[in-house]
């Protein structure tokens, strides 16, 4: 898993790449979040993932094993346990947003979408 800055995803991706928020609601509510990701829970306030269904609604935005895509947390420490899971299920091109939304793209004093 690679990370990559919030200015470089588009001119690194390209302008389509999926970028996956993979915090809990309550998460979402307090922050927002990054305009046009995808919402996608993958640990429960224990801590807890039914990778099972998880990866059923990730596989409807990331189509194959090649399509890169970015992971978004609060400060980019979960993504990189997911990260490391998918790169198990054999994803290539797995990022992660360096510094979570909190450090990665907030604090750039870019806007969050409610």
């Amino acid at each position: 898993m690679k990370e990559i800055g919030y200015k470089n995803i588009k001119s690194t991706l390209g302008k389509d790449v999926v970028m996956i928020d993979i915090r809990r609601t309550d998460e979402w509510a307090k922050t927002g979040i990054i305009p046009n990701s995808i919402k996608i829970t993958f640990f429960d306030e224990a801590g807890n993932c039914d990778t099972k269904s998880w990866l059923e609604k990730f596989k409807k935005y990331v189509k194959n094993k090649e399509q890169p895509f970015v992971l978004i947390c609060r400060t980019a420490n979960r993504t990189k346990s997911v990260g490391s899971f998918l790169e198990d299920q054999g994803y290539k091109k797995v990022y992660d947003l360096k510094g979570g939304i909190t450090f990665g793209y907030m604090e750039l004093g870019l806007e969050t979408q409610k």
